[in-house]
């Protein structure tokens, strides 16, 4: 590959709006195993909360896809590939961004955790107010000293 094929692929893969119209992979192999990229992506998409058996999993996925990214970019900017092997691996860098995208924007993973938390503090906001309102946090207070 010429010097100024590999730049172009590079920064067509770097390019902010790379991801935009790209399809997330079928299969790819990562890491050295062999997934189905696409259904998995879809698989996690579809439910509305992760489940905490799925959450490792998932953050597992994403490190090996990271991983996997640098290796291909390196590959690219580094190694001795056709064309056609360049614009496989650019293709396929920017279907692993597509997914890593996917898998970033998901929500909070425990919507329950999340719930609790927020009626622990609502609890513990009005039982503060209450005690100023009652008089009872300066008793508190003045017990202390």
């Amino acid at each position: 590959m010429k010097p100024y094929e590999r730049k172009q692929l590079l920064e067509r893969v770097e390019r902010e709006g790379a991801t935009v119209g790209a399809d997330i992979p079928d299969r790819i192999e990562v890491q050295g195993e062999e997934i189905d990229l696409r259904e998995f992506v879809f698989e996690i998409k579809r439910r509305e909360t992760i489940p905490s058996g799925e959450r490792d999993r998932v953050e597992q996925a994403k490190k090996n896809l990271r991983r996997e990214r640098v290796q291909r970019i390196e590959l690219l900017e580094e190694g001795d590939i056709s064309r056609e092997e360049g614009e496989e691996l650019a293709r396929s860098v920017i279907g692993i961004d597509r997914a890593l995208n996917a898998l970033q924007s998901l929500g909070p993973t425990d919507l329950e955790r999340e719930q609790q938390a927020k009626q622990a503090a609502d609890r513990k906001r009005w039982m503060s107010f209450l005690k100023k309102a009652l008089g009872h946090e300066d008793d508190a207070s003045r017990r202390r000293a």
